[in-house]
C-alpha cells in the first residue's frame, strides 16, 4: 500500500531534482579512462560540466555530440554519434566511451544502438531522456547497462569477490569506505560504479582528460564470477538483478542505506556469516563510539522537527539516522518516486520540490537539502544541513563521510552543532 503522493501542482516550481543524464555522466566517470559522451545539445553537457566541477571540485571529463534542433531534426543522431567518436579518439584514447542521450534526442527517437553498432571503439549506450527518472535512475541505468553489454555470462563464483553497487549520492568517500570495511572480512571487492578514486579530491597530473581510476573495464567484464552482490540503495536493485541474469548462482543482498547503527549492524551481521569471521577491533570500537555518539546527541537532537529533500535512496539514510536518535521527520520530500519512499518513516512522505519544503517549514526547525535549501531557511530564519547535489557553499563535498558506524557518528555530531549553533543565535 502506498502512503506517500506526489504534489498535486502540474509542475515543479523550484525542482531539488536532477536530470537522468547528469546520472549517467557520473556513473561513466566511475569507470576508468570512461569518457562520457552526452548526446545532445551543447548546453545540456555545459550546465552538467559545470554543476559536478563545482560540487566535487574537480575538472569533470565531459564531451558531446553538440547536435542542434536543426540538425537532430534533418541529420538524425547517428551522423553525429559517429562523427564525434571519431574526433575524440583522434586526440585522446579512452578505455571506452559511454554514450548517453538527452530529451532533445530522446524525443526524436535516434536509434543510438545502431548507431554504437556502427563504430569499432569500445562503447555502450545508456538511453536517459530527462523528461523521466532523475539523478538516481540514470546512475542505476548506467550500472545496469555497463552489466548488460560489458560483462560476460559465468556459471561459477568465487565466494570471496564481492560486488558492492552504490546508490549515486553516495559520495566518493562513502565507496571507499565500505570497500575497506568489506576488505576487512576478507573480501575482493569491487564497486560498480566506483567514483572513489576518480572524484575524491586527489591531485594527479593530466586531471580532467577522463576518469583516472575507478573499476576497470577487465573488472566489469569478469563480474559475472563474483560470489554475492550488495546493493545500497533501492534504485540499485535493476543492476544487482541484470548481473544475476549474466550468472543466477550470484548471492544477492540488499540494504536501502546504510546510514545509523541498525544499518549498520545487519551488515556487519551478513559479512560475519558469508565469511565465519570476527569485525576488526576497530569495527567494534567505532560501533562503541556511534553509540556514545547517540547518547550524546539525543538530547540535543531529539524533538527536532526537520524536513528533509533529497533523492529517494539518500532520504531513506539520513531519516532513518536522525529518528534513531529522535528526531521528528515533519516531512520527507523526494525528487522521484521509488519504493524506498514507503519504508521511510515521517509525518508525510512525498514527491516534490522546494516549495512543498518551503510550505511545509512553518512547524519545523529544520530543512536538509541541497545547496537551494539555504535561501528558504533563511528567510523563515530556519536552522540548516546541506546535502545532496549540489553543494557549492562547501568544500569537501567529496570526503563527506555519513555511512557506517564511523560516518554516522560525525552525522550525529554534526547536526546537533548545528541545532546547538541556532538556539544560541535566536
Amino acid at each position: 500500500m502506498k502512503h506517500h503522493h506526489a504534489s498535486a501542482k502540474p509542475l515543479h516550481v523550484n525542482p531539488i531534482a536532477h536530470s537522468q543524464p547528469m546520472g549517467a555522466t557520473l556513473a561513466f566517470l566511475g569507470v576508468k579512462g570512461c569518457l562520457p559522451l552526452m548526446h545532445g545539445a551543447q548546453g545540456c553537457a555545459s550546465f552538467t560540466k559545470v554543476l559536478f566541477t563545482r560540487h566535487f571540485s574537480e575538472p569533470i571529463a565531459i564531451q558531446n555530440t553538440a547536435v542542434s534542433d536543426i540538425t537532430a531534426v534533418l541529420d538524425g543522431g547517428d551522423y553525429s554519434i559517429l562523427t564525434a567518436i571519431e574526433n575524440i579518439t583522434q586526440k585522446v584514447k579512452p578505455s571506452l566511451i559511454g554514450l548517453h542521450t538527452t530529451g532533445l534526442t530522446e524525443t526524436k527517437g535516434d536509434d543510438i544502438r545502431g548507431a554504437v553498432s556502427r563504430t569499432d571503439y569500445p562503447t555502450v549506450f545508456v538511453q536517459t531522456p530527462d523528461f523521466e527518472g532523475g539523478l538516481e535512475s540514470g546512475w542505476a541505468m548506467t550500472a545496469k547497462a555497463l552489466i548488460d553489454q560489458l560483462t560476460e555470462k559465468a556459471d561459477t563464483t568465487d565466494e570471496r569477490k564481492l560486488v558492492l553497487m552504490p546508490h549515486v549520492n553516495m559520495q566518493p568517500i562513502e565507496v571507499e569506505k565500505l570497500k575497506e570495511f568489506c576488505l576487512g572480512f576478507g573480501f575482493e571487492v569491487f564497486a560498480l560504479p566506483d567514483i572513489s578514486e576518480s572524484l575524491d579530491g586527489h591531485l594527479e597530473a593530466g586531471q580532467g582528460q577522463m576518469a583516472p581510476e575507478g573499476i576497470t573495464v577487465e573488472q566489469i567484464k569478469a563480474l559475472a564470477t563474483c560470489g554475492h552482490i550488495i546493493t545500497v540503495g533501492a534504485s540499485m536493485q535493476v543492476a544487482a538483478e541484470a548481473l544475476q541474469e549474466k550468472n543466477p548462482a550470484i548471492k544477492h543482498h540488499h540494504f536501502d542505506h546504510l546510514a545509523g547503527l541498525d544499518a549498520t549492524d545487519a551488515l556487519v551481521e551478513l559479512l560475519m556469516e558469508l565469511r565465519h569471521i570476527q569485525p576488526l577491533p576497530q569495527v567494534k570500537r567505532w560501533r562503541q563510539r556511534l553509540q556514545d555518539a547517540m547518547l550524546d546527541t539525543h538530547f540535543i537532537i531529539g524533538g527536532t522537527r526537520m524536513v528533509v529533500t533529497g533523492d529517494p535512496d539518500q532520504l531513506a539514510g539520513l531519516c532513518a539516522a536522525w529518528r534513531s536518535v529522535g528526531a521528528v521527520i515533519t516531512a520527507a520530500i523526494a525528487t522521484n518516486d521509488s519504493p524506498v519512499l514507503d519504508r521511510i518513516e515521517a509525518e508525510k512522505v512525498m514527491v516534490g520540490d522546494l516549495e512543498d519544503a518551503e510550505a511545509l517549514l512553518e512547524h519545523a526547525d529544520m530543512l536538509i537539502g541541497n545547496f537551494h535549501v539555504e535561501r528558504i531557511a533563511h528567510a523563515h530564519h530556519k536552522s540548516y544541513i546541506h546535502r545532496g547535489v549540489p553543494n557549492y557553499e562547501e568544500v569537501g563535498n567529496q570526503l563527506k563521510n555519513d555511512l557506517l558506524y564511523e560516518g554516522s557518528a560525525y552525522l550525529l555530531f554534526e547536526t546537533a552543532n548545528i541545532i546547538t549553533k541556532a538556539s544560541h543565535g535566536h
